[in-house]
This record gives structure tokens, C-alpha cells and sequence, in this order.
């Protein structure tokens, strides 16, 4: 069983609907999930918000988290999964935003993803270092890891 089917059906199970928040990965983490039949019980909407704009109008990210930390940041990456939960009758939401490359900065280098998960238990962040493994394989790599953070968060609702 795939990744994403072990999501959806966990979540089904537990009664959670789940919003996305994606930037670098453009909504695979969406598409992953809405390629499953049935996806539909259990995917209420996704928000694909590649730029600051875009982040700040359809999230409620603000301007001085951005200007203070950068889009590639877990205070960005929290505001956007808080965001999709304020903008989505939902119980959980997963953000993500990153540098898929090529390029980066030394500051802020190629394949550096920073995640969010949002529900009833609050805000988890973390940083993920790919490394520079090009911009398709960052993307899924980054797409993997967050099926796998929505199933951690659902298994953890059932404890």
C-alpha cells in the first residue's frame, strides 16, 4: 500500500479531513493523495501558494514574518498551516515550503524544506535538508515526507 493510501485511509478511519499548503511542491502532496479513488472523503482542499503574495492573500501569512525569516522558513511553514486551518473546515493541514532549486544561497541552500502540521494538538514545524539533488527529486523527496508527516500526525491522534 502506497504512502498516500495509508493516509487516506487512516484518516477516514479517524473522521479527518485534511488541507494542504504547498509551495515548492506546487500541490504534489494534493495530487499524491487525489489520485486515489475515494480521496474525496477525506481531501477537502489544497492551496498551492508559491509566492510571498500568494502565501500573505490565501493564508494569512504576514509580511513581517516573511521580511523577518524568509519564505524558506518553519515560521513561514507554521503561519501556512495555521492559515489553511483558519481558511478550511478541516482538523488537519500540512504546509510546505522550500528551495527545490537549482541554486539556494549559503544561507538558505538547494533542497532546504521546511514543513508544518496543523490540528487540534497545535503547530509541529521541521527543517529537512535534501541536499542539492536537483529540483524533480528535491520536490519529491519533500512530497514523500510529508505523506509520511500526515500519517505520523494521524497515528498520533489515535494514541
Amino acid at each position: 500500500m502506497s504512502l498516500a493510501a495509508e493516509v487516506l485511509d487512516l484518516a477516514k478511519e479517524r473522521g479527518v479531513l485534511i488541507a494542504t499548503a504547498e509551495s515548492c511542491t506546487g500541490g504534489m502532496v494534493a495530487a499524491a493523495l487525489t489520485d486515489i479513488p475515494g480521496s474525496s472523503a477525506v481531501v477537502e482542499r489544497g492551496f498551492v501558494t508559491y509566492t510571498n503574495q500568494a502565501k500573505m492573500d490565501m493564508l494569512g501569512v504576514t509580511a513581517s514574518t516573511l521580511d523577518a525569516h524568509g519564505a524558506v522558513s518553519e515560521e513561514v511553514a507554521s503561519e501556512m498551516a495555521q492559515g489553511a486551518l483558519a481558511h478550511a473546515p478541516v482538523q488537519l493541514t500540512l504546509s510546505i515550503t522550500g528551495i527545490a532549486g537549482p541554486g539556494g544561497s549559503e544561507f538558505k541552500p538547494e533542497g532546504r524544506v521546511c514543513f508544518g502540521i496543523a490540528g487540534a494538538n497545535g503547530v509541529v514545524t521541521e527543517t529537512v535538508e535534501f541536499g542539492a539533488l536537483g529540483r524533480a527529486r528535491v520536490r519529491k523527496a519533500a512530497r514523500d515526507h510529508a505523506l509520511s508527516l500526515l500519517l505520523t500526525a494521524l497515528k498520533a491522534e489515535q494514541a
